[in-house]
């Protein structure tokens, strides 16, 4: 079986950039009706062409018939394979530069997912921090029920913090994976990848098993960031944020090789936890603007930090490309992100009394606990997202009362501006 027409990602040779085959990769309108665009496929199952066809699709579902070079598994249900779902996983792959991506139904589903994947009792995961809090809540609180334990280090430290966070994790049992959030939500903090799957191998046992490396790129996205091509074995992204980027979905993704991805896409399919139809057309859509919307937001963000910056009842803005050239952090973010992005935090004069004061007042910028979406949204990390988490290490990690979080959308950038100057008006 040879390789369709319409699923190939070169032309004359030259290779095809990824904003160009999210108009028509992986999907062939012939077999639509011809329908340009992927139609919805709202069905739970699938008919087979006879039972002999069904029995083969299930053999190779299950892994008891290997797959010919370039031959895909039969569809059979929508918990196991769906078109909608199918097309979206091979355009996400091109973006994270993977050989195989899978598309599940939160953020959340994709990280459990892959944790259950591949960790086990007795184990230990050696996680950077901050993370996400929803991460943090699942490894802390629900896998330590498990008997699976977690060893943390401070982003801000830099690698001697994950050596010697690896040492204390070595004396606790197996290290069954290194998890690792870059840049760290909401600070901003890097974590140098290549470091990580260094240390990795390190770790590696007499039979060749290593912790593999998972990479939480929701801060970046795959516009900006790609940590597979700097150590990452698995990347985990929200799509709800960047990706779906219009506020309105739900999901998650995670991509790796296909060796990497073969157990988390048989605990998907155990779990239930895969992405429903709809949404993965709607996030076809929104991959077609994938990248002018995150440029056009970094652009903005760049505009909208500066102004902070120079603002006196602005204390500190944690925004990437202002790290200064001695900076350890600068290295790692020249080398590992084509971009600071549209989300950062900023510290506002006094405290808590005076970024309540900034957020209450804003008139343009809405006050949500998301990122990544058209629309300008902020929010107080300590208060609201962070709040779980005890007060010395929310001081540690830096996140103040007089922290805000901002992620930039695409309005006018100077329109943002004049609301953030008129609400620092009453502060």
């Amino acid at each position: 079986m040879t390789e369709k027409t319409w699923r190939k990602r070169t032309l004359g040779g030259k290779p095809l950039r990824p904003e160009t085959l999210m108009m028509g990769y992986g999907y062939d309108p012939a077999l639509s009706e011809g329908s340009l665009k992927p139609p919805l496929f709202s069905t739970s199952t699938f008919v087979f062409k006879s039972a002999e066809d069904g029995k083969n699709f299930f053999a190779a579902l299950q892994g008891r018939r290997p797959l010919g070079p370039n031959e895909e598994p039969g569809l059979v249900y929508s918990r196991f394979n769906n078109p909608n779902l199918e097309v979206l996983e091979d355009r996400l792959a091109i973006w994270d530069h993977a050989e195989s991506a899978l598309a599940f139904a939160s953020g959340m589903a994709a990280i459990s997912t892959v944790l259950w994947a591949y960790l086990r009792p007795g184990d230990v995961v050696l996680q950077s921090q901050p993370i996400y809090g929803g991460a943090e809540t699942l490894i802390d609180k629900i896998l330590s029920e498990f008997g699976i334990r977690q060893v943390g280090f401070f982003v801000e430290d830099g690698v001697e913090a994950m050596r010697e966070a690896a040492e204390q994790a070595k004396n606790l049992g197996r290290v069954g994976m290194i998890y690792i959030e870059t840049p760290a939500n909401p600070t901003n903090g890097l974590v140098d990848i290549a470091a990580a799957r260094a240390l990795s191998e390190e770790l590696a046992t007499s039979d060749g098993r290593r912790p593999p490396v998972v990479v939480d790129n929701t801060m970046l996205g795959p516009v900006f960031s790609s940590p597979l091509d700097h150590g990452g074995d698995i990347v985990v992204t929200s799509l709800t944020k960047y990706v779906g980027g219009h506020s309105d979905l739900i999901a998650g993704g995670a991509s790796g090789s296909k060796a990497m991805m073969l157990p988390v896409r048989r605990m998907r399919s155990t779990l239930g936890a895969m992405l429903d139809p709809h949404t993965a057309w709607l996030l076809m859509r929104s991959l077609e603007t994938l990248k002018l919307r995150m440029e056009a937001s970094a652009r903005g963000a760049l505009r909208v930090a500066e102004f902070l910056r120079d603002h006196p009842k602005i204390d500190n803005v944690w925004f990437l490309d202002f790290l200064p050239k001695d900076h350890p952090d600068r290295p790692v973010h020249e080398r590992q992100n084509q971009s600071a992005g549209s989300t950062f935090s900023f510290e506002v004069a006094g405290g808590e009394k005076e970024a309540f004061a900034l957020l209450d007042r804003l008139q343009v910028i809405k006050l949500a606990v998301s990122l990544g979406g058209t629309e300008t949204l902020a929010s107080h990390p300590a208060a609201m997202t962070h709040s779980g988490m005890p007060a010395p290490e929310l001081k540690k990690l830096g996140i103040t009362p007089a922290l805000i979080r901002i992620s930039i959308g695409v309005e006018d950038p100077d329109d943002l501006i004049l609301d953030l100057k008129q609400a620092l008006e009453g502060v």
